[in-house]
């Protein structure tokens, strides 16, 4: 889905709410209108959280010892 997407139901969203004042069959487009774009925006903003976190790269080393027992390292990047 991604930002294109969200940015047409935000888009289409708003013409339905700010600019359509009509019914059809007793369905107030007004308030679709509105949800449509405010999963848009959730859209969007979910995207970018998404998108963002898997940047991050992360590495994880486990040793296990002669004696049993277990090391555990964990390495992350944060790549730019």
């Amino acid at each position: 889905m991604g930002y294109g997407f969200g940015a047409f139901l935000l888009v289409v969203g708003l013409v339905l709410a700010l600019a359509v004042t009509d019914s059809i069959n007793e369905v107030d487009l007004t308030v679709v209108g509105w949800i449509m774009a405010a999963v848009g925006l959730a859209l969007i903003a979910i995207t970018a959280l998404t998108w963002n976190s898997g940047r991050r790269a992360r590495s994880v080393q486990t040793v296990t010892h002669p004696d049993g027992s277990q090391t555990v390292r964990e390495h992350r990047t944060n790549e730019i």
